[in-house]
């Protein structure tokens, strides 16, 4: 009897001592896990405070076309005032924003983040305002949404741009930005997908993440944990006008080659040559016929083109370019924007049965016509007389229109809201060359010339559009 007791308290004893183990188990991996989960707060917490000094509130105040109603798409401009987002890139005080953040702006502010200071106890957690400093658009690019800025304040904390060919979907990604306003917000997320192409055909790409993006984080990094510009945050798609999960930011190595160019030159400089590359699908493909159901067609090779001596022809199926396989009419087109204008490729097509290995000469593509308006104020720019925002045709001017027949003259940035000449009216990118047979050569040489024509009088303009010249006859109104 007395053994089956101590029998019992040992086992009693062993079971004590097991659920005590556990317990102690339990409560040590407890420990554990609270303890990493500090450890990766405090590391949010590193990543955030190392970004926000490069992180920018932009204030912009202007004139941009107008994009909706009856008048959207005709070079007309309306007054706005825009808060938006940006990063510094170089500590001599280059920052990158988004395009719809300035276009059109007279005047450019930059709000930079309070300067960081250590802690202290008893300090206030409110934080006074940064530093408000202006600004100048150095060069933007249309396509990608893109604008470079610069401001004279030197030494400035700044980012460096990350590799976003390799981020990957489901990534841990942190976007900052001022939305609605609110300065140097922090929101994080992940990558929802890493080139997401919005349109069929569409030469820009993008990063989606869910993330919160609000307006005003346009412009704003969105950046990886090791705390580089993976991207920058461009727009959101929302039903209610909010975040919903659907932000949407530039991809860095775009963003790179936009910003390298317009840092050394001021100007996006992009290469074709004279073909329309579409991306084949397998409807495509049953309906011509063609030997396979993916790759490139030509849907359209330019008359005059490099394409067309070349010997290229609309419906031939691209290989390859210089010896890359082409899997989509961007690959296609984006391959081609980095080549050296002048240089020679060869695409390699099939046609019928036959493969065709042509060299082609890579020429410089035309751009936005709209992409001067920018840089006009109303006070300097207008002239009234004409309804036109013009700029004189200066050498940085004339390089961004690469097809002149002459090289002086007065180009069109956009046309005011009160702009009267019907079917004589002038586009953004024409350029004045002429007044009733008389040189223009400068704004000022025009504004007295037209001083001179009363109400009623025949104005006859010489205007270069698109490299052919042209009068444009009527009234003076």
């Amino acid at each position: 009897m007395k053994a089956k007791i101590v029998l019992a308290l040992v086992v009693v004893a062993w079971s004590i001592l097991g659920l005590a183990q556990e317990l102690a188990a339990q409560g040590s991996s407890r420990e554990r896990a609270l303890a990493a989960l500090g450890q990766l707060s405090e590391s949010f917490e590193a990543l955030s405070e190392r970004v926000k000094p490069a992180v920018v509130q932009i204030l912009a105040t202007g004139y941009q076309p107008l994009q909706q109603g009856a008048a959207a798409g005709t070079g007309l401009l309306a007054r706005r005032q825009v808060g938006g987002s940006g990063v510094i890139l170089d500590p001599d005080g280059y920052i990158v924003t988004n395009l719809h953040v300035v276009e059109g702006a007279s005047r450019i502010r930059v709000r930079l983040a309070f300067p960081a200071e250590e802690t202290a106890p008893g300090r206030s957690i409110l934080k006074p305002q940064g530093k408000v400093v202006g600004a100048q658009v150095v060069g933007f690019d249309r396509e990608t949404d893109l604008a470079v800025l610069r401001t004279e304040e030197g030494g400035l904390p700044y980012l460096d741009l990350g590799d976003s060919d390799e981020v990957t979907t489901g990534q841990l990604v942190f976007a900052f930005g001022s939305p609605l306003g609110l300065e140097n917000s922090v929101t994080m997320g992940i990558v929802s997908a890493v080139a997401r192409q919005l349109r069929p055909e569409d030469p820009m790409i993008y990063i989606q993440t869910d993330a919160p993006i609000n307006p005003g984080n346009s412009g704003g990094p969105l950046v990886d944990a090791g705390g580089n510009v993976i991207g920058i945050n461009t727009f959101i798609l929302s039903q209610s006008g909010g975040s919903e999960g659907l932000g949407f930011a530039a991809p860095s190595n775009i963003v790179r080659n936009v910003y390298q160019q317009i840092k050394a030159s001021g100007y996006v400089r992009r290469g074709e040559i004279g073909v329309h590359a579409q991306t084949v699908t397998a409807t495509l493909a049953a309906g011509l016929g063609l030997a396979r159901d993916w790759g490139v067609v030509l849907g359209d090779v330019y008359p005059g083109s490099p394409a067309q001596r070349a010997g290229l022809k609309i419906g031939d199926i691209v290989l390859a370019l210089d010896g890359k396989i082409m899997e989509n009419g961007r690959q296609f087109d984006v391959n081609l924007y980095r080549r050296p204008l002048g240089a020679t490729v060869t695409v390699e097509v099939l046609r019928g049965e036959e493969r065709l290995s042509l060299p082609v000469t890579v020429l410089e593509r035309p751009d936005d016509l709209n992409r001067f308006t920018p840089m006009v104020r109303p006070e300097e720019n207008l002239i009234p007389r004409l309804g036109i925002l013009a700029v004189d045709l200066t050498p940085r001017v004339a390089t961004m229109l690469p097809r002149l027949r002459t090289r002086s003259g007065v180009v069109v940035a956009a046309r005011s809201p009160d702009a009267v000449y019907g079917h004589a009216a002038l586009a953004p990118g024409d350029v004045i060359h002429a007044l009733n047979g008389g040189s223009i050569t400068s704004l000022a040489q025009l504004r007295a010339a037209l001083e001179g024509i009363s109400v009623g009088e025949p104005v006859v303009l010489q205007v270069e559009r698109q490299g052919k010249l042209q009068y444009l006859a009527f009234e003076m109104e």
